[in-house]
């Protein structure tokens, strides 16, 4: 048994918050039977309709997408431009964990599970991800103390980060470095490097949470295993891959 607004959520009809709205303007009905009542517990036999429409209750599925640059992490794009969802082509209605950049490439997990998506890119859960970062300039010590301890974006100060493998090119002009972070603001990395002089010229993520694009080509995708959900979702709770 589940609540009913959960249920809707997950289904990816509405968020939440707006299905808990349609259900007290009383736009749901459990098998014939308008439901007002917020918290209502269902099954998963019943017969759920939303705005008229009967509700398709799918299996979860979890994916990870090593993405090329070139795609929008959105299910559509007002702008006409190729989405993940070109490239992850299944029969469920799925939906990225977050957002990479259209120049950003690497890690990017896709699911229909509203709960998993939620305990992955919530900030209090902290589930680090790590990108691979080439930036203007040479990044010296001094500044990568003060990128660790957080930098004034704004509209928010970036929290703790680990910068480590720091690297300079054969002329010296540029930097390679990798960097954890457990936030994901929008355009967070570029805004950071940006903020203390050097502009970010090539990102990817190397890793979400546990899980890393290992042995898959650019533009591929596979199913999570099951140990790979269960690390995540542990990442989640317990802030590790294994139960405490």
């Amino acid at each position: 048994m589940e609540r009913l607004q959960k249920v809707i959520a997950q289904a990816g009809v509405a968020s939440r918050r707006a299905a808990e709205q349609m259900i007290t303007d009383g736009l749901v009905s459990v098998d014939g039977n308008i439901v007002t009542v917020l918290g209502t517990m269902v099954d998963e036999n019943q017969t759920i309709v939303v705005d008229g429409k009967v509700l398709s209750r799918e299996e979860k599925v979890y994916f990870i997408l090593n993405k090329p640059e070139g795609f929008v992490s959105t299910t559509e794009d007002d702008k006409g431009r190729k989405t993940v969802l070109d490239l992850v082509i299944v029969p469920q209605r799925i939906f990225p964990i977050g957002r990479l950049d259209y120049d950003t490439s690497g890690v990017i997990l896709l699911t229909n599970d509203g709960d998993f998506m939620n305990a992955l890119i919530h900030p209090k859960f902290k589930v680090e991800k790590e990108y691979q970062v080439k930036i203007e300039g040479l990044l010296r010590k001094e500044t990568s103390k003060l990128l660790c301890r957080g930098v004034n974006l704004g509209d928010f100060k970036s929290g703790p980060a680990r910068i480590f493998d720091v690297k300079y090119d054969e002329t010296k002009t540029n930097s390679y470095l990798s960097i954890i972070i457990t936030e994901g603001k929008y355009h967070q990395i570029k805004r950071m490097f940006e903020a203390v002089g050097h502009p970010v010229m090539k990102l990817r993520r190397h890793r979400f949470g546990s899980i890393t694009a290992d042995g898959l080509p650019l533009g591929e995708y596979r199913r999570l295993k099951p140990h790979e959900i269960k690390q995540l979702w542990n990442l989640s709770r317990f802030g590790k891959t294994e139960e405490r």
